[in-house]
């Protein structure tokens, strides 16, 4: 086995890239044990996410919208970006409806730019994100830039 061979899971360069592709990720199911370490974790200790009896305006047992944009992004980022993602550059997030433990939650994203940067062997590529459940209902739309490696071989 030589330095050259590619390993298993590796994200795309950016000239594997194109604008309009599109890709879709695996679903995933939000569980109790999600919510509850997110929130010991980021200290969201509000009842509408600690206590299973409260069911405010969102209804019973929503999740933060940070845990779900940040369960989706472990997914992209496992599926384009491992090991050719360089930063988050930025992201703008649009909550369009409540996430609930329980729910299966998948993305589809299209790739809507990319710019080479000035610096050889990485560029810009803008992506925009669609988060479903599982009756395909958009619960969570955004749009993320990144800054993404090339092909060292090109």
């Amino acid at each position: 086995m030589t330095d050259r061979t590619a390993p298993l899971g590796m994200g795309f360069t950016w000239q594997q890239l194109r604008p309009g592709q599109r890709f879709r990720t695996f679903g995933r199911t939000v569980t109790e044990h999600d919510l509850m370490g997110f929130v010991a974790l980021t200290g969201m200790q509000e009842p509408l996410f600690v206590d299973a009896t409260h069911a405010g305006a969102l209804g019973a047992r929503p999740v933060p919208g940070a845990l779900t944009h940040a369960l989706i992004e472990g997914m992209v980022l496992a599926g384009m970006a491992h090991g050719t993602g360089l930063a988050l550059l930025e992201t703008h997030i649009r909550p369009l409806a409540p996430v609930r433990v329980g729910d299966t939650i998948h993305a589809e994203i299209e790739v809507t730019e990319i710019r080479p940067t000035s610096q050889g062997g990485r560029a810009v590529v803008r992506s925009a994100i669609r988060v479903l459940n599982q009756r395909e209902e958009r619960v969570m739309d955004y749009d993320a830039t990144r800054l993404i490696r090339g092909d060292d071989t090109a």
